[in-house]
Parts: C-alpha cells; structure tokens; sequence
C-alpha cells in the first residue's frame, strides 16, 4: 500500500531529480566534449545534438536497471529499517542538496563530479540522521573519494601524455607529418573504437562482469571490433581522406564515406556535394585572443619572445597580426533585431523563443580575453593543420565514446535517490535496492542532453583552451586518455569522476611541450578548488534540509 501521506515528499523529490538530471547534463556532460569545442573540431550546435544523442543512449541502452539506494553505500541504511518515511525524507534532503551544488557550481563555471556531489550530499544527511558514515578505505568511501582528488588526474594524465607522444614522435614531428598521419590514422580509429566496444562488452552497469562474461570472449570481440574497424577504415575512410585533403576537393563532406574506392575516381557521382571553392581544413590554431589588440605588441619582452619563437619553430609562421573575428552573441542574434518592437509583437516573441531555444548552442566558447593566456598558448607547438585534421574524426569518436560512458554510469546519481523514494513510496517499506524502470531512463537521459542544450557552454569554456592550446591531436588524446582511466579505475573500484579524468588528461597532454608555463596553473586551481568544495558544500545543503525537517517544531 502506497505511503499516500507522503505524497508532498515525492513530488519534491521528482523536482529535484529533474533539476539534478538537467544540472548533471549542464556540468558533466560538457567535459566529453570540451575539447573538441576548443579545438574546433565540432561546433557548439554540432555538440549540443551530439550530446543529446549519446547521453539519450547511454542512459537508455547501457543505464544500470537495478540502482542502491545509498550510492557507494557511503552510509548506513539500517538507520532507516522500519522507518521508510525518514527513508524518503533523506533521500529528497540529498537529492536537493546535490541539484543546489550543481547549480550553483555550474553558474559559476566549476567542473564539478556529480558522483562526489551526491556522495557529499549523502554525508550531510547521514550526520543529520545520525546515521555512520563509510570513512574507512574500503570501495567508494570518503577516503577513496577524497584519494581520486588526486589519483585520478594523476593517472589520466600519464595516460593521455602516452596516447600523444605516440602521435607527437610517430607523426606530427617527423619530415613527412601528413603522409604518415595517413597511414597511422586507421590505427587510431580502429583503436578508440575497440576501447568503445570494452566499455559496452564489460564495463557499462547493465553489461555482465568480466568474469561472468569471459575473459576469452571479451578480447575476442574487442580483436574482432579492431581489425574490423581497421579494415573499414582503410576501404573507406582513406579514400575519403585521399580525396579531400590530398586532391583539395571541397565538394566532400562526411557523408560520402560509404562511397569509398569510388572516391579514388577522376569525376566520383556525388550525391548532395558541397561548394566547389569551399574551405578544405580550417585553421585550428587560429588566434583565440579577441580583443581589439591581438598582436603580441601589448605582451612583456620575455612573453614576446616566448611566442615568436614557440610559433616560428618548425617553420609554423606566427598567425597574430588581426583580432579573431567576434562571434554575434545570442542576444545581438535572437534579440536585438525585434528591440525596438512592443513585447507582445510576434515577431519579438518569436525572437525570444529563438534565444530560449538556442541561445545555449550559439555562444562563443573558444575566444579569450586574457593576454596571460595568449601567452600561455604561444608556448604549445604548432602544427601541420591537415594532419591535425586527419585526428578530428578520432576526435568526434573519443568524444561519443566519453559521452555515452557518462549517460550510462552518472545516470544513476540522480536517479538513485529518486527510485529509492519511489519504490518507498509504493512498497510502504525500505528498499535497498530497487528497479529502474526504463521510463525513468528515458526522462534522465533527456534531461542530461538538455541540459547540455541550454546551460552546457558555461564548463565548455571552463575547460579546453582555457588550461592550455587546444588541436584535434590533443583533444583525441586528452579524451582518450582520460577514457581508459575510467575503464581501468572501475575494475579495481576507484570512485574516479570524468571531470577529473579530463582535467589531468589535458595537464598531461600540454606538459608534453615540455614546458611547464604551457598550462594554465591558475585555471587548474579553479578547477581543482571546485572538486574540494564538492562534498563539504553538497553535504551541507542536505544535511541542513534533514536536520530542519528531522527537528521542526509541528502542531
């Protein structure tokens, strides 16, 4: 029989589980694809569908159907036995406490683990009730989540400054760059790609454990994904490649691949071909400073210096004459064109529902103001832009591979309190572990991409070029890195968070310049000052939710 008298605990629970869902999606799914923004890989649009797509199908396709109720069993539930309403009150008080720190920390521009949010939520309403906290080192207690501060980078980085070097030293600073790059970019693919098919075969939370499975016929698939990819690669994406970035045709876009050898012909049949005189390769180290000075004029002697020299190396010429062209923001876009009309004319409610929809996809989230990380940048070797766009297709993989990693895993951090007060609910008893009923999926997963959507641009910017240069060949590194790090923290249970992984990875590819000024020092330490603040500020906002309700004074 349902608990019908606490019907008000439910439904402010279901709110805070959809501000949760849509914070998690604003705050950590950006990380998968910060890197690919600041390398111009993709664009802010592009990532917003990206995003919306994969999370929907790691939430839905590889999300856990069983969920705990007490994440990481941080505390104990036997506090609760007998009690299901208390049961339900602390998981609402948590749940409130981690969509309050998502949202603050996002409108600030923290990165924060939503993982570590909702465990530091769960410590505050466990103090609050009294009830013992896991401290101890043992799977995902305090002192694990307090340690992946400082492992988790740690190995991502390591991880990703192996996955670069092998590009930097095996081809992007060889005499041959391109040609090279071209032999080697069917490996790439081939590689990330049996990554991907691990993650799904033994790693994802509805995937049986690797021991169940079968060690034999886990690397049977991931072999069979990489030579099969690898073959796929050679037939179809080198001709592709050959055609657009060796004959110079601009009519090729992506979808032409499946044309394959037939791309190797003089006059190929195009279907939905692109301009004749359209831009080949972008330039990916274009200046992100834009201000109306972006000459290195206003920069000290020695920072000067720095980047002539950084930038003339390998014969790279130094791009910084002229501002880089400013991006209309959403308001001079959506807004300003219909001001001067009354506030109830269509076409200015047209234009606010423009800015509503879109304004989140539209923003700048490469482009800098700050002249210390100008110089910063100058420091990051610069080069060969066709073999940097040859990884921007292991790029855009890398990302979706991260991306579809997140929607499966982090689905349940929102959701675990929510079914747990919902099975409560119903059954009129404590659940420890309860079904999530795919409907419930279904609405975080679309609640993970939308927030993205609308609010994903404020750790975009957080994160990519403003810690150090971004380029395809960097950020394929960065994301690859930090995707085996989680792939390997969770067979030995380290509680590791995607934010942290992508951070370190990315401190780990710039130290490959061999030059300690090429990160942003002062970013990482924002950065990381968000991580500390994590559990002690969620862990309040809940516990003092649970000790007011727990202590209110009723008639």
């Amino acid at each position: 029989m349902a608990l019908t008298k606490y019907n008000w605990i439910l439904a402010l629970i279901t709110i805070c589980f959809c501000v949760s869902s849509f914070m998690n999606g604003a705050n950590d799914v950006a990380n998968s694809y910060a890197t690919s923004v600041a390398a111009r890989t993709l664009t802010m649009p592009q990532v917003g569908f990206l995003a919306m797509v994969t999370e929907f199908v790691g939430a839905v396709a590889l999300g856990n159907r069983v969920t705990n109720t007490i994440k990481n069993g941080i505390i104990s539930i036997k506090r609760f036995n007998g009690n299901p309403g208390s049961l339900m009150l602390a998981m609402a008080a948590a749940e409130f406490g981690s969509a309050s720190w998502l949202a603050i920390a996002t409108s600030v521009g923290y990165p924060v683990s939503t993982t570590q949010t909702i465990v530091g939520a769960l410590i505050g309403v466990g103090f609050a009730a009294d009830s013992p906290v896991t401290w101890e080192w043992k799977s995902g207690s305090v002192s694990q989540v307090a340690a992946s501060w400082f492992i988790a980078p740690l190995l991502a980085g390591c991880f990703a400054a192996i996955v670069f070097s092998t590009i930097k030293f095996g081809v992007l600073e060889r005499s041959n760059p391109f040609a090279l790059g071209m032999m080697a970019i069917p490996f790439y693919l081939a590689f990330t790609c049996a990554v991907l098919a691990l993650f799904m075969v033994v790693e994802a939370p509805s995937a049986p454990s690797l021991e169940e499975f079968g060690a034999g016929k886990a690397v049977g698939i991931v072999l069979g994904v990489f030579f099969g990819i690898l073959l796929l690669a050679y037939v179809f994406v080198r001709p592709y490649l050959h055609r657009r970035l060796v004959k110079g045709d601009s009519r090729i876009k992506f979808y032409h691949i499946p044309l394959g050898p037939l791309l190797m012909r003089d006059d190929p049949p195009l279907y939905l071909p692109a301009k004749a005189d359209g831009v080949i390769v972008i330039d990916y180290y274009e200046n992100a400073y834009s201000t109306k000075d972006s000459s290195v004029e206003h920069l000290s002697d020695s920072e000067k210096d720095v980047a002539i020299s950084t930038s003339l190396e390998k014969a790279n010429p130094l791009v910084v004459p002229t501002a880089r062209n400013r991006i209309v923001t959403p308001e001079e876009r959506f807004l300003a064109p219909s001001k001067h009309l009354p506030a109830v004319h269509p076409s200015r409610l047209y234009g606010f529902l423009k800015y509503f929809l879109f304004q989140g996809v539209t923003r700048d989230c490469v482009s800098h103001e700050d002249p210390r990380l100008q110089a910063t940048h100058a420091r990051c070797k610069v080069y060969d832009n066709r073999t940097e766009h040859l990884f921007t297709y292991c790029q855009v993989l890398s990302a979706m591979l991260m991306s579809i990693a997140h929607g499966s895993n982090d689905v349940a951090n929102a959701i675990g309190p929510w079914a747990a007060t919902y099975s409560t609910w119903r059954a009129n008893e404590v659940a420890t572990k309860v079904p999530t009923p795919v409907w419930m999926l279904v609405i975080a997963g679309f609640l993970l991409g939308a927030g993205f959507w609308f609010f994903g641009f404020k750790i975009i910017r957080a994160l990519g070029n403003r810690i150090t240069q971004m380029s395809p060949s960097r950020g394929f590194s960065t994301e690859l890195g930090a995707a085996i790090t989680v792939l390997l923290a969770s067979r030995v249970g380290l509680p590791v968070s995607t934010t942290q992984c992508l951070a370190g990875a990315t401190v780990g590819v710039a130290l490959m310049n061999f030059d300690v000024r090429a990160v942003n020092w002062r970013q990482i330490l924002f950065i990381f000052s968000g991580w500390i603040l994590t559990l002690p500020c969620a862990g309040l906002l809940s516990g003092l939710v649970m000790a007011m309700a727990l202590n209110a004074p009723h008639l």
